[in-house]
């Protein structure tokens, strides 16, 4: 194979523009063969796909959604539905024994504890430390989808918990979809498609978070917490949902979990990815991919630049190209907003919408540069790897050149790149990323590469920073004095002063100031007190909207923090929005559930005006709500039902009791500013309690509207009401249940 060389693009006339590559050869030298379109509905070289397993689950997710919606409209699906879990859990209760309870009830209480969100947090921890931005924003994502679907269901299905055996475990709220396990589910889920890498570690890790799933769903069913369709409900959310968005939007072909080094915008070519690229150029620019080559990772951060070796006639040959993804915008997104928050708007930075516009600004720009007479590489295209999501750019590739930074800077070199930036000016353009990875050598000759942030009619701003840019790099390998002497030549000595006016810290690319670091001398000194003295150009460029954008981000950082943790905080202890009202609705036999041992429930008969429900909470030993009132204020009166034994009554006063069968105290704390009171009600195997709050200022006599909103529901009537709707026993007093 002879060497390779520099080719004009298929289809480019020899000849054509002004010549800035080395010998150009015809198009016919790199084996162009017919081009194929893709027909209308065809895949694309790379289409994103859910998998057979992502399908699976998102049906699975589907079915039990349904299913939801049959048992909310037929009351006899859901009596069988009842029965059929019931029938289950009699059959696991039978099977209690000490240590397997003590077992189950440490196990769910790790999984439903502080430890879920402490492994929550690890997950994006760790997301944040390995720079996997897309994968944290869709575990944020699916969380949040996750959260709003589940309370949904759960809101809408409000099930009790399950009939016909003794529960033995901590609850709280209703029991379906099961919120400790659809939330343990997804967390499991994000750590496996973030962390882990693909292949057979991933596959491990799934044999592992399924082990750990089946086993947490068995202690639930152990303990009597949960129905056995509750457990599979909340597995199908909890996985289905983050498993599609991690296929959809980190899919391993995009974004590969990988712990080499490298930077996280540049793509693995290789497996399907690879198969991709090789068929695409083929197909669209009709060229036969042999070898691709990952090239110039370190001086890229916003491209992944690839050499391709191409099938030719007699001998192939190489061309450079650039693999842009959503990413690559995402990232363009935010590197302009973080420069905008911490410097101002030195320029015009508009962001890109899309990678197909921000590819073909680079074609563009390149082409630009060619009309320009300012030495580049010449595109052979766009290549379309996946619609709206992917794109590469192709280009001839400068054979032999080598990377300024590595090579003796003679006058010659340091003419030919000052004159680059002499052209750049005269065309009205700026370079905008000057710096030792972007000008190459080859034979004396300085080639200018990636255009990306080419900009047309830039701020006089710019184009001083691009001469004080090229100067720099020009001076690292050679020395000041030489450059500005040579600059004089084609500059003058004003145009030299204004670019080192403007040209420090945030102004050179990463890349410079780090060879500028480790050179030592401080070049940027030494070329202002050569040139004549002239005040610095202020970087930081104050306004309303620079400031007002920084408020936007803050704000919506703190948010967004005070969202996650909410969103991860132990799962078993979930409030209810159904109202507790007298009768046998499902938050009164939830209520029922809690003391099993009560005979009566504390409910709302009726709201006077100017009082609403403010919520309530109902877990085991424990249920509660409260009331508000427009003139007494929030958690004006607050009423919770308890065993017996967390009843203290010592201190109160035995008064005649308005409600049968009960035995009623008061304890009066305080009469002004706001009154303060507290209501004990005692009955048989349970403790009615109503703590009164009111307002500073508030009357007092607001406590009698209360009082005829609130009455006891008999727990009788409960168990009657289980029994004619489900054929099952509500477990508690006067029944007998397995376990």
């Amino acid at each position: 194979m002879t060497a390779s060389r520099d080719v004009d693009a298929p289809g480019t006339a020899r000849g054509a523009g002004p010549v800035v590559a080395a010998t150009p050869t015809d198009a016919r030298s790199t084996g162009v063969l017919r081009r194929r379109r893709r027909p209308t509905g065809a895949p694309p070289p790379l289409p994103r796909s859910l998998g057979t397993t992502g399908r699976a689950w998102l049906i699975v997710l589907a079915v039990l959604v349904g299913w939801v919606l049959v048992l909310l409209a037929s009351p006899a699906a859901r009596r069988f539905t009842d029965q059929a879990d019931a029938a289950a859990l009699r059959q696991i209760a039978r099977a209690r024994t000490g240590w397997l309870t003590d077992i189950a009830t440490a196990y769910d209480r790790v999984a439903t504890g502080w430890t879920l969100t402490a492994a929550a947090v690890v997950v994006l921890v760790g997301q944040i430390a390995f720079r996997r931005w897309r994968h944290l924003f869709t575990f944020l994502a699916s969380i949040l989808v996750v959260e709003l679907v589940g309370l949904q269901l759960y809101n809408a299905f409000s099930r009790p918990r399950p009939y016909d055996v003794t529960t033995i475990g901590r609850w709280a709220g209703f029991s379906s979809p099961s919120p400790p396990v659809v939330v343990l589910a997804a967390v499991l889920v994000a750590a496996i498609y973030s962390l882990v890498p693909a292949g057979a570690p991933r596959w491990r890790a799934k044999l592992a978070v399924a082990a750990v799933l089946a086993m947490f769903g068995a202690a639930r069913l152990y303990l009597g917490v949960d129905h056995p369709f509750d457990v599979v409900a909340g597995i199908g959310i909890g996985i289905a949902v983050p498993l599609a968005g991690f296929r959809l939007f980190t899919p391993n072909e995009f974004v590969p979990v990988t712990y080499r080094a490298g930077k996280t915008a540049h793509l693995d070519v290789t497996g399907r990815r690879g198969e991709a690229i090789r068929r695409a150029v083929h197909d669209q620019l009709g060229l036969t991919v042999l070898d691709m080559t990952p090239v110039g990772l370190a001086g890229s951060g916003g491209s992944t630049p690839l050499r391709l070796r191409v099938e030719g006639d007699p001998e192939h040959t190489y061309l450079f190209a650039k693999l842009f993804a959503m990413n690559h915008v995402r990232a363009d997104r935010w590197y302009k907003l973080g420069r905008q928050i911490l410097y101002g708007r030195l320029e015009d930075e508009t962001r890109f919408q899309n990678v197909r516009r921000l590819v073909e600004y680079e074609d563009y720009a390149l082409r630009l540069l060619r009309d320009a007479g300012i030495p580049t590489a010449t595109s052979y295209g766009i290549v379309e790897i996946t619609p709206e999501r992917e794109y590469m750019l192709v280009t001839s590739f400068i054979d032999g050149a080598v990377e300024i930074g590595e090579v003796d800077v003679d006058d010659a070199v340091i003419d030919e790149a000052l004159g680059i930036v002499r052209c750049l000016w005269d065309a009205g353009l700026a370079h905008r990323d000057i710096k030792p990875a972007n000008l190459l050598v080859r034979d004396g000759r300085v080639f200018l590469i990636d255009a990306f942030f080419l900009q047309v009619r830039p701020s006089p701003w710019r184009q001083a920073v691009d001469l004080g840019n090229m100067m720099l790099v020009l001076a690292v390998r050679s020395d000041a004095e030489r450059v500005y002497q040579r600059a004089l030549r084609r500059f003058t000595a004003d145009d030299v002063a204004e670019a080192f006016a403007a040209t420090r810290g945030v102004a050179s690319p990463t890349q410079l100031r780090a060879v500028m670091k480790r050179d030592g001398r401080d070049l940027v000194s030494q070329f202002r007190r050569r040139a004549p003295e002239r005040p610095r150009i202020a970087l930081q460029r104050w306004s309303v909207r620079r400031v007002g954008l920084a408020v936007a981000v803050a704000t919506g950082l703190v948010l967004a923090a005070v969202q996650a943790v909410s969103m991860f905080t132990p799962a078993h202890d979930l409030p209810v929005s159904v109202p507790p009202d007298c009768g046998t609705g499902r938050l009164m036999v939830l209520m029922a559930q809690a003391v099993p041992s009560a005979t009566q429930v504390p409910c709302v008969a009726s709201l006077p005006a100017g009082w609403e429900l403010g919520g309530a909470h109902v877990e085991r030993d424990d249920a509660t709500f409260w009331l508000d009132s427009d003139l007494g204020g929030e958690k004006a009166v607050t009423v919770s039902l308890v065993p017996p034994g967390d009843c203290d009554v010592s201190g109160a006063t035995p008064v005649p009791s308005d409600e049968v069968g009960t035995e009623r105290y008061e304890r009066p704390e305080q009469l002004r500013p706001g009154l303060r009171s507290t209501r004990y009600y005692v009955f048989p195997g349970g403790c009615a309690t109503y703590e009164i709050a009111l307002d500073a200022g508030a009357d007092p006599t607001l406590v009698f509207s209360a009082e005829q909103a609130l009455a006891f529901e008999p727990r009788t009537t409960l168990v009657e009401h289980v029994r004619d709707t489900a054929g099952l026993e509500l477990c508690g007093a006067g029944t007998e249940c397995t376990g």
